[in-house]
């Protein structure tokens, strides 16, 4: 399963707009995977996934907030997603995107809040009051 995931993250990187909201909703299926999860973020998967939260469309947004959600479960991918500056962008999902980004985004937020240096990252931009 894993070999798909690079033609995936290339295509969410420089598809059309269409592909990439396809490719981030497929990366959001597999990344309940734990072997996915790894090979998503190898593979350069969690910067692209906080770039498109913070800038895709709609859909792009929904599927990256939901990939985030489920990448966040993994330790390291915890860090990862913070130092990639994914805070913020699900920080401002949860609060004003669509019904479904925000639930994946307060999802995500949730998962990345077990490590504590992200709880203050969180507090910081405003995910909380």
């Amino acid at each position: 399963a894993a070999g798909g995931i690079g033609p995936l993250i290339e295509l969410a990187r420089s598809g059309t707009t269409v592909a990439k909201e396809n490719a981030t909703a497929v990366l959001a299926k597999v990344a309940a995977n734990d072997d996915n999860q790894k090979a998503i973020a190898a593979a350069g998967g969690i910067g692209l996934l906080v770039k498109l939260a913070r800038s895709g469309t709609t859909i792009a947004k929904e599927n990256s907030a939901a990939a985030l959600w489920k990448l966040a479960v993994n330790a390291n991918n915890k860090v990862s997603i913070a130092a990639a500056g994914g805070i913020g962008p699900l920080v401002e999902l949860a609060r004003s995107g669509t019904g479904f980004a925000k639930e994946k985004a307060a999802a995500a937020l949730r998962n990345l809040s077990v490590n504590a240096d992200n709880q203050v990252e969180v507090t910081a931009a405003g995910g909380i009051g």
